[in-house]
């Protein structure tokens, strides 16, 4: 097991429990606070964070930095999915209390982060190759020159875009013998399968497992059903678009939001108007249901020109965030 974090400015490390998830999201909250990040995290969040899926260890995966009242003062966090089979990557996410920074906590805990996910890479016994990630909102650059001081680069750009849903939306057309039809529990399988294969040649994506997907896609808390679609040939699921309602983003953002979360349409139905069917269709839901905006976020090297069309379909960049990685 990695060693905890060193002692550094008076802070002892032990891993994250169940019972530490309220006084760890008043953690969490004071950094949102200064931070402003995108997305905003509550108690049930962080308890499925460290819990919710049989690959999660919390007594290996996580550490919390607690001052000499057992206060928590900075934690981190590293995790390789199941499933990844071309890059095994290991996700990082970690914080310190605004008041505590400034005193090498932050490289300290950056520090454990790598060696836990070389850890863990080698442990998942792939051949593939490994890499270390990193994600930052905009705007954090102590944070970014962190990461760069530790030999992370800065690998790739994403942009959160925003669609007001103040006019009419009218539905987009689809060829004969394709049909669009909203998400039910039978279709999501044939979802999953169709999201690996739309997404094999999109930067680091990896297969989604079955489990993960029914827990984190289609059967995650914020997930909404009557916002989500697929375009159906026949009987096969060539593409599709899954939304989800993170309510507790919205007042900071200062609006009621759709985030669709996946959108994908396998190659052989590319440039048929499948991407825009299943949006527009999205956005006609939203509507439906009252709701301010459409958001979405995009890899700004997207192969398939995706900024393009969002672009075209009135979509405008919100917020940018950067992907740092170090391979390993």
């Amino acid at each position: 097991m990695t060693a905890a974090p060193s002692a550094v400015a008076g802070l002892r490390w032990r891993p994250i429990t169940a019972g530490d998830v309220p006084e760890w999201h008043r953690l969490v909250q004071a950094i949102e606070a200064v931070d402003d990040p995108a997305e905003r995290y509550t108690e049930e969040d962080l308890h499925d964070e460290l819990l919710d899926g049989s690959w999660k260890d919390p007594a290996r995966d996580s550490t919390l930095g607690v001052d000499d009242d057992g206060v928590p003062r900075a934690f981190g966090h590293v995790q390789v999915l199941p499933g990844d089979v071309r890059t095994i990557r290991a996700f990082c996410w970690g914080g310190v209390h605004p008041r505590w920074r400034g005193r090498g906590i932050g490289r300290e805990l950056l520090s454990w982060q790598e060696r836990l996910g070389r850890e863990k890479i080698a442990a998942a016994g792939s051949t593939g190759p490994g890499r270390v990630l990193v994600h930052v909102d905009d705007g954090l650059a102590a944070t970014q020159r962190l990461l760069d001081r530790a030999g992370f680069r800065r690998l790739r750009v994403y942009l959160e875009l925003t669609r007001p849903l103040d006019d009419d939306v009218a539905p987009a057309p689809l060829r004969e013998g394709l049909r669009l039809v909203p998400y039910e529990p039978a279709l999501s399988e044939r979802m999953r399968l169709a999201h690996n294969e739309a997404f094999a040649d999109h930067w680091g994506s990896e297969p989604r497992d079955r489990e993960n997907w029914e827990r984190q896609s289609v059967g995650g808390r914020y997930f909404r059903p009557g916002w989500s679609f697929a375009v159906l040939d026949g009987e096969d699921v060539v593409g599709y678009s899954l939304t989800s309602a993170y309510e507790q983003d919205w007042a900071a953002q200062g609006y009621s939001a759709g985030w669709t979360d996946l959108l994908g349409v396998r190659r052989p139905w590319r440039r048929e108007g499948v991407a825009s069917a299943l949006l527009a269709a999205t956005m006609r839901a939203l509507q439906a249901d009252g709701i301010e905006r459409a958001d979405l976020g995009v890899d700004v090297e997207n192969p398939n020109r995706a900024l393009d069309l969002y672009t075209a379909l009135g979509y405008r960049e919100s917020r940018r965030s950067f992907a740092y990685g170090k391979d390993v």
